[in-house]
């Protein structure tokens, strides 16, 4: 690999990178200025920021000795060890005095990322501003990995050297997940943190417990000091160790607070103010004796005497005391910021922060008191009020810092309680839930067939929807045309599933059409994404559900209109005063026009109602909105003309909200990308990493918290002023997710948009943090609490909770865009991805090179990859990012052209003159790019040494850093193995461990099987399964490999179940049912390698692996688990190789007597040019172990075989290419089939539409075959036998042939499930995939009634159609013509009395819309007499038809009506209509445009399939579907297809006799 040269800059040169001038930040009532310069020293660690070496030892009472890195002050601590999960917030949890003697545990797994701001900064009272003490209480710091790099604008130094300052250890690389499961255990312990290695363990007997000290004491001040000097409201408020934040919360509300010591004679002094106030503190409440006497005094005052008082956390436990109650220390605490808390006075539920180790038992309490707050996880008392007086506490933490801020509302109550001292507390009644939805029968609509932006998430989302629907007692109606979703699932398999499906197309007529037929009482229209929200829309709109007396469920319609109308979003956060980026709706270009001259350019435009960023993009100039803007109205009524925050940071929050009003937000994301990346495009990341507790909770708060009254005095603090939040203004019921552009350099943000629907992220969010949206948000659609829905992960909680992750997530998107010519690889706003990976680590770094890896197998992790050969190249992909820009920063770092700081900057200014205008762009920030070069330190460490000299704790800093054997392998010298590596590090003791997904930082015990490994910790969570089988899952989707690959690995593993196996799923795609671990007995969210596959194999003992159910990516796994000792379960490995290797197969065909086309092995180019020459063009490139027909092509002549054996030698390095002889105007034919032992068990033939040339995945399949003679199904049914036979397959199997006159020639042989599994399994009416994993485990399948190669007339009296969906529209560029390598995204299929009635359900099915009024036509001319069969019967049917030139001619000189349009490029050189500028005036429906190899008008043809699909038109390209299409449209309009009516599937099965019928009475598959 060629080395770039390192760009070398002058200090100007360097200078020019950051824009010169002042900045300020806004610090509560402080501002600081300075150059940017300046500031960048210290918001940011340095190149000089080392990695901590020295060691620590942490010494438990319970025996433990763990050892760490020392980062803190390097000396030797004692105390009481505990845990906090909150997952933000340590500057604040570190000052919090009620961490006094304690040495504190954060399960946050990485620690000190936005560093520590500046001490010296004092808010208007005098206080540190963002501190909650002068110092820092706790005894010392435990974290997992201590970040040693920083950046933040607020940052100051790094949490080391501020924990040095203060004299605190902190120690890291500890498995504090294994920490806190002891402390949950066994109770808070006493520990000791010790840095000399010699030392003698600690005599716990005689260590003293933090606990027996009067830490109160230690805490409080000693005098008085009076705070908001002047305020109205007089408070005396008693200083147990009170948090800063407390005073500044009273005081902005107008309370003078006079704070006083603990042991302070306030009882005396109580009529001298309006109210007390009891303050949190640390330790035990018992040594507070004084402050007991005092309050049981103030508490006895006669009535005309009472003044309110409020307690916090240990104020609780003291007023508890005062009134009878007893203080009781609890196991372990709980500490942290997601604990749930019950309001037994309005029944709501708050998510509160909380810092304490007792409670109050409140059974002795004496009468007039009562319990008024309890936690809903542990049932321990949260607050107790006087029945009568204004006496009132909380255990929780109100004032927050850290955490959320929901209870702040407290303070007002207080305070006001102050103005009225005889009344008892009252907290604002929330209005009533409204009446629970009384519905038997739910309609649930789905999304049909998967797309870029609307893939298998809905899938997920739709079948958990079910689940909650039927444990609920529902009868489920399910629309949904995607024959390949588990959610459209009827065998007895499913433990859930809808009472009645319907392939149907989602749209507003079928659904009518349903709804009358099933009357329903109510529907569902979040879980099928933008599909079934826009459908449901136009049936509101309509009137429909008014009609039927139809309840939409969840989020009403109208609100589902605020969110997604651009105009009515932005009205509705302006009523509320939130921030959002100033826009204008419009509905023509000339307005968009208009409304650019108000907000300048560039600018950013939104579709409304469309789908991942469709209609959406930045634009420069006045041009290209007219071009953008036409092209998103033309699919989308209305666009938003934006002002562009390009640059920000986009953070995500995932949020959920009950009919009661309790609302929570269940995972926040942050995109590695900033905004104008779409985030579906974006490597995102959960938890987020880069926010401060201050702008996390700012934007928890936005979206959830409720309002507060206005007060006379301002409020200084930005988090704090917190308005009417949206989600609750908006009146969503059940999930959304919703987006910020969050400013880099301050606390300035904008709300971008809200999806009112479960979404993409919703998926992610679910797999992220094992909390299943969609099921929890189905059942609040029917009116259930949150408080009453279980949490499916602990068994023990409640639903009504935030999530705390002890792990960071990865997701990283999968393009497939090498596949489409032409396409822009450029990514932005609009959604490019087809699908995406998620890693799971305790790092970043761990992740991160674990989701690299799933993106795309022949990735090794972060490293360079398709190197860039100059620096201008490198420099490009960083300023306009494309797919690759991952790959630019890894080969920067790597080879070391770049630093850091010159690629943050070389991503914040902007090189391309026509985007001179922004000011900032795609900036990476620091820290992200800290962590990559941390990935890339350990490489630069381990290239010197060969294997034999590689340390041990180099081989453990490099696999704690996400490396795998292959790629330590690559790295050192002397080219090791990768066994050689694995041996190394298995003997050494080097395996990763097992760590569960549990929701709550193993807060509480989990009884969990969702699992994932890693080399950051001490111990597995779970023990070995000892046994059963594991299932491989499909990996990311990507175009070849979507949704129905999925569906068969859940076919699997429920048949395994059923037969009672226990069953392990490896899978790391967060869009899949097979994820969900409900589904499994063991789910390991892993990457789907040798490597890891090796290391579950060998955890669990497990006896065979299924590899044949998940696609390519398992299937490519056989040899190298086969060589490595795995069981592979069923079709051996050898014969798997057989079939995939195309010199093996192409022998082995011809050996067995089996008819195939010519062929040869690749040798060289001029053997391959030899072989065309002898049969003739066009010749097929067929490269081994490939998917989707990668890098498979069609060559014509000489010059684009040459051009196709590069790509194919590219794609197939190790496994041989093939050439072989294309066969023109051929039929194409597959065979689905199951073996068993050498012997069809099972088999199902059937047909495409399209001739040979379109690859199976893109075409049109028909089952049972309607064109295929008698004598070629029987060359099929022999072929097919002797080609299992000789493979000795055991298990799925997909032959494809094709067929010409009276030859029928095998072209394939894929011993896996194939894509029309499903599709075949459903129409058949038995699942194959069940039948197979019966076979590979030995177990008989007699019962199953499976159709054989003798089997005929099945299914008899109905059709299947299996249709293609396309994203084309998306991938501006792309040319939207099909051929051998697969282009298709999705499917789906739909049933009818026959294949015309079927084709039009599923052409409709795939958002195909029926032309209403003009056609166009253009064919290359050896089609057109062809052609001319179909114009006419268009014509006949009414249409008007246009045509371009040649087309034309021919049509009128055969007497068909035409308009003769210029072709595209003639613009300039012809006065007559030309055909771009009709299609843009969007007057015609429909286009043919057929080319052939002969064409020869190749840029006019794009221009016209092109211009059609940005502007949504529908395109036909392909003959033999124009005249199935024409035909079928034609029986359409004259009445003759009575079945295009909403007919399911299982009405057709209920109108067989019942000798006809071939399944069981209650099979419906």
């Amino acid at each position: 690999m060629t080395m770039l040269r390192r760009i070398v800059r002058s200090a100007a040169a360097r200078a020019s990178f950051v824009s010169p001038g002042k900045m300020a930040v806004q610090a509560g009532s402080s501002r600081i200025s300075g150059t940017v310069g300046s500031r960048l020293m210290s918001t940011q660690s340095g190149d000089d920021a080392q990695r901590p070496t020295a060691l620590a030892y942490l010494h438990l009472a319970d025996g433990t000795t763990l050892t760490g890195r020392s980062f803190g002050a390097h000396t030797s601590v004692e105390g009481e060890v505990v845990f906090s999960t909150g997952m933000v917030g340590y500057p604040e949890s570190l000052t919090d005095p009620s961490y006094q003697g304690q040495i504190l545990t954060l399960t946050s797994p990485m620690v000190g990322n936005y560093g520590v701001p500046d001490r010296k900064i004092l808010d208007e009272h005098g206080l540190p501003y963002m501190f909650e003490s002068d110092k820092i209480h706790a005894q010392a710091l435990l974290v997992q990995d201590y970040s040693h790099h920083y950046s933040h604008w607020k940052a100051s130094s790094s949490l080391g050297d501020w924990l040095k300052e203060e004299g605190i250890p902190g120690v890291s690389d500890l498995d504090t997940r294994m920490l806190t499961k002891k402390i949950r255990e066994n109770g808070a312990m006493l520990g000791r943190i010790e840095i000399d290695p010699d030392a003698p363990a600690p005599d716990f007997a005689k260590m003293q417990s933090p606990n027996v000290r009067h830490l109160v004491d230690e805490v409080s001040r000693k005098d008085t000091k009076i705070y908001g000097k002047g305020n109205p409201t007089k408070i005396i408020a008693v200083d147990c160790g009170m948090k800063y934040n407390i005073i500044r919360r009273l005081c902005e509300r107008g309370a003078e607070l006079t704070v006083v010591p603990w042991n302070y004679p306030f009882a005396q002094e109580m009529h001298k103010y309006d109210g007390l106030f009891l303050s949190n503190g640390p330790g035990d409440p018992v040594m507070c004796v004084e402050t007991v006497e005092q309050l049981e005094k103030v508490i006895a005052l006669p009535d005309n005497e009472v003044k309110p008082i409020f307690g916090i956390c240990l104020g609780n436990q003291l007023m508890g005391m005062a009134a009878g109650g007893k203080a009781e220390k609890l196991p372990f605490g709980n500490r942290g910021q997601n604990q749930p808390v019950l309001n037994h006075q309005t029944g709501e539920c708050y998510i509160t922060p909380q810092n304490h180790g007792y409670h109050i038992n409140t059974e002795t309490l004496k009468p007039g008191w009562k319990t008024l707050f309890t936690n809903a996880n542990d049932g321990s008392n949260e607050g107790i009020a006087h029945e009568t007086r204004p006496y009132f506490t909380a255990q929780f933490h109100p004032e927050a810092n850290c955490g959320p801020s929901d209870t702040e509302f407290m303070f007002d109550t207080f305070l006001d309680a102050c103005k009225k001292p005889l009344d008892k507390i009252t907290f604002p009644q929330r209005k009533p839930a409204p009446p629970v939805p009384d519905v038997k029968r739910v309609l649930l609509l789905g999304s049909g067939g998967t797309s870029i932006g609307q893939a298998g998430e809905f899938d997920y989302s739709g079948g958990q929807a079910i689940k909650a629907l039927k444990e609920e007692g529902k009868e489920v109606i399910l629309m949904n045309p995607n024959i390949a979703s588990v959610q459209t699932n009827m065998d007895e398999k499913s433990a859930s599933k809808a009472d009645h499906v319907y392939f149907l197309p989602v749209t507003p007529d079928f659904v009518e059409e349903i709804i009358k037929k099933e009357k329903p009482d109510g529907i569902v229209v979040s879980m099928g994404g933008q599909t079934a929200l826009n459908c449901a829309v136009e049936l509101y709109r309509a009137g429909i559900f008014d009609k039927y007396d139809v309840q939409v469920l969840g989020t009403p319609i109208s609100v589902v209109i605020d969110t997604e109308d651009r105009q009515s979003f932005s009205d509705k956060i302006n009523e509320i005063g939130e921030s959002i980026a100033e826009s204008y709706a419009v509905y023509t270009v000339d307005a968009a026009v208009e409304a650019a001259k108000k907000i300048g350019y560039p600018l950013m435009i939104r579709s409304a109602f469309a789908l991942g960023g469709l209609g959406s993009g930045i634009c420069v100039d006045e041009a290209m909105l007219r071009d953008m803007g036409a092209m998103a109205l033309s699919t989308s009524d209305q666009i938003l003309v934006e002002k562009s925050m390009k640059g920000w940071k986009e953070v995500e929050y995932e949020v959920v909200r009950d009919s009661h009003d309790n609302c929570v937000t269940v995972c926040n994301m942050e995109n590695f990308d900033p905004l104008g990346i779409h985030t579906g495009d974006s490597i995102v990341m959960a938890p987020s990493q880069t926010l401060s507790n201050e702008e996390y909770h700012m934007l928890r708060d936005t979206a959830i918290k409720h309002s507060r009254p206005d007060h006379s005095i301002a409020c200084s603090h930005p988090s704090s002023c917190s308005r009417i939040q949206v989600v609750r203004h908006l009146g969503i019921i059940g999930e959304c997710n919703i987006q910020y552009a969050l400013n880099p350099e301050s606390l300035e943000y904008c709300i971008i948009e809200v999806n009112a629907r479960l979404s993409r992220s919703s998926a992610l969010a679910s797999k992220a943090t094992g909390y299943p949206l969609a099921f929890v948000a189905a059942k609040l659609c029917l009116g259930l609490p949150l408080t009453d829905v279980q949490n499916s992960v602990t068994k023990k909680t409640q639903a009504c909770f935030e999530p705390s992750l002890d792990y960071v997530v990865t997701k990283i998107p999968r393009w497939d865009l090498t596949k489409f010519i032409g396409v822009s690889k450029e990514i932005g706003s609009a959604m490019k991805s087809v699908g995406e990976v998620m890693g799971i680590g305790r790092t970043v770094e761990e992740s991160m090179q674990k989701a690299m890896r799933m993106v795309d197998p022949a990735v090794p992790g972060f490293q360079p990859h398709d190197t860039f050969e100059t620096m201008e190249d490198l420099i490009h992909e960083l300023e306009v990012p494309t797919d690759r820009r991952v790959f630019a920063i890894a080969q920067a770092l790597h080879e070391k052209t770049l630093s850091v700081s010159e690629i943050h900057d070389i991503t914040k200014i902007v090189r391309n003159p026509w985007l001179t205008m922004f000011s900032v762009l795609l900036l990476l920030d620091h820290w992200f790019l800290r962590r990559l070069e941390e990935i890339v330190k350990t490489w630069d460490k381990m290239k010197h040494v060969n294997l034999e000299d590689m340390t041990l704790d180099l081989m453990k800093e490099a696999k704690k850093n996400g490396y795998s054997d292959v790629q330590i392998a690559g790295c050192l010298q002397g080219s090791p193995s990768e066994d050689d590596v694995r041996s190394k590090r298995v003997n050494a003791g080097i395996v990763p461990v097992a760590k569960q997904i549990d929701t709550l930082a193993a807060e509480f015990p989990a009884e969990t099987n969702y699992l994932y490994m890693t080399y950051h910790g001490e111990e597995n969570d779970v023990e070995p399964q000892n046994g059963g089988v594991m299932v491989l899952g499909s990996g990311a989707y990507r175009i070849g490999s979507s949704i129905e690959f999925d569906w068969c690995g859940v076919s699997c593993i429920r048949a395994l179940r059923q037969m009672g196996y226990k069953s392990t799923m490896v899978n790391y795609n967060p869009e899949t049912v097979s994820t969900d671990y409900d589904e499994c007995d063991r789910l390991y969210f892993e990457e789907l390698s040798r490597e890891r596959v090796l290391d579950i194999y060998n955890f669990d003992n497990a006896d065979g692996v299924v590899i044949s159910v998940g696609g390519q990516i398992p299937n490519g796994l056989a040899l190298p688990l086969d060589k490595a000792g795995v069981k592979i379960m069923g079709t051996t490995a050898k014969m798997i190789d057989n079939a995939e290797d195309r010199m093996k197969f192409s022998d082995m065909i011809d050996d067995i007597g089996v008819q195939q086309p010519r062929w040869r092995e690749l040798t060289s180019a001029d053997s391959a040019l030899d072989f065309a020459h002898n049969v003739g063009y066009p010749v097929l490139v067929r490269p081994s172990y490939v998917l989707s027909g990668a890098a498979m092509n069609v060559a014509w002549s000489d010059e684009q075989l040459r051009a196709c054996l590069t790509e194919a030698a590219t794609v197939s390095k190790e496994h041989p290419v093939v050439i072989s002889d294309f066969i023109e105007g051929a039929v194409e034919i597959e065979m689905d089939g199951v073996g068993k032992d050498g012997k069809l068990i099972a088999a199902a033939i059937h047909e495409h539409i399209e001739n040979a040339g379109v690859h199976s995945g893109d075409a049109t399949l028909v089952l049972p075959p309607q064109s295929l003679s008698a004598y070629t199904k029987e060359r099929v049914r022999d072929a097919s036998r002797k080609i299992v036979e000789r493979l000795q397959i055991t298990g799925p199997v997909n032959i494809q042939f094709v067929a010409k006159g009276t030859d029928v020639m095998c072209i394939e042989c894929n011993v896996r499930a194939s894509r029309s599994f499903p599709f075949v399994s459903k129409t058949m009416g038995v699942d194959f995939i069940e039948a197979a994993t019966r076979a590979m485990v030995g177990q008989d399948t007699s019962d199953m009634n499976l159709p054989t190669l003798e089997t005929r007339n099945r299914p008899a009296n109905f059709v299947g159609v299996k249709a293609p969906m396309f994203s084309f529209t998306r991938l501006r560029g792309s040319d939207p013509v099909l051929g051998v390598e697969m282009a298709s995204t999705g499917e789906v299929a739909c049933f009818g009395a026959n294949m015309e009635e079927a084709f039009l359900k599923a052409l409709f099915s795939t958002g195909f819309k029926e032309p209403k009024k003009n056609i166009l036509i253009s064919v290359q001319e050896t089609l057109q007499d062809e052609m001319t069969h179909s114009a006419w019967e268009l014509h006949e049917m009414g249409y008007n038809l246009y045509a371009t030139r040649k087309t034309a001619a021919i049509l009128k000189k055969n007497n068909v009506p035409c308009i003769e349009l210029a072709y595209p490029t003639e613009k300039s050189v012809s006065d007559d209509p030309n055909v771009l500028d009709v299609l843009k005036a969007n007057d015609i429906c429909l286009v043919i445009n057929v080319p052939t190899h002969e064409s020869t008008r190749l840029e006019d043809n794009f221009l016209m399939r092109r211009t059609a699909v940005d502007f949504g038109i529908p395109l036909l390209t392909n003959m033999q579907l124009v005249k199935v299409f024409t035909s079928a449209m034609f029986k359409y309009k004259n009445g003759d297809l009575v079945g295009l009516k909403p007919d399911s599937l299982f009405d057709h099965y209920a109108k067989e006799t019942d000798e006809e019928a071939w399944t069981k009475p209650s099979e419906f598959h």
